[in-house]
């Protein structure tokens, strides 16, 4: 079966462009809204995936959410469904926080055909393993974040 494609904006950045302090260390540390649109009516759940790959050590890992009930708006400073464990080793939202230059960070979100039955806490390699063949849409929204933007 063939992916489909989900639109996937937020209200507080547009694509490719600087995310407010207010979502990063830096500020409040709390997750920005997104509106997800292009949801198939079939799917039974959503996951949301947020990383930055310019991390100094690799792909660092922000927020692990899974079983998030099908919604076009996840609200900001929320807890849409059960989280995993972040590269902070926290199970919450960890907000951009760059040690140095700009970094790009993926809100990546996708359609699920089923809910996945995951322990709370769960690392992103279980989350991906349980989710691959239950992915029937997927997008993507790029923001940016710099220490230079720091106050």
């Amino acid at each position: 079966m063939a992916v489909s494609r989900l639109t996937v904006e937020s209200p507080a950045f547009d694509h490719e462009q600087m995310i407010p302090q207010k979502y990063t260390c830096d500020g409040e540390d709390i997750n920005p809204p997104l509106k997800i649109t292009g949801i198939p009516p079939e799917a039974e759940s959503l996951v949301i995936i947020v990383e930055d790959p310019d991390a100094p050590n690799g792909i660092w890992d922000h927020w692990l959410v899974w079983n998030i009930p099908p919604s076009e708006t996840i609200a900001e400073n929320t807890l849409p469904g059960d989280e995993g464990i972040n590269s902070f080793g926290r199970h919450d939202y960890g907000g951009p926080c760059p040690p140095s230059g700009t970094h790009r960070y993926f809100f990546k979100v996708y359609a699920l055909k089923t809910s996945l039955n995951l322990k709370e806490g769960a690392k992103k390699q279980v989350l991906e393993n349980a989710m691959k063949k239950n992915i029937i849409a997927e997008g993507e929204l790029i923001g940016l974040y710099s220490k230079n933007q720091r106050s």
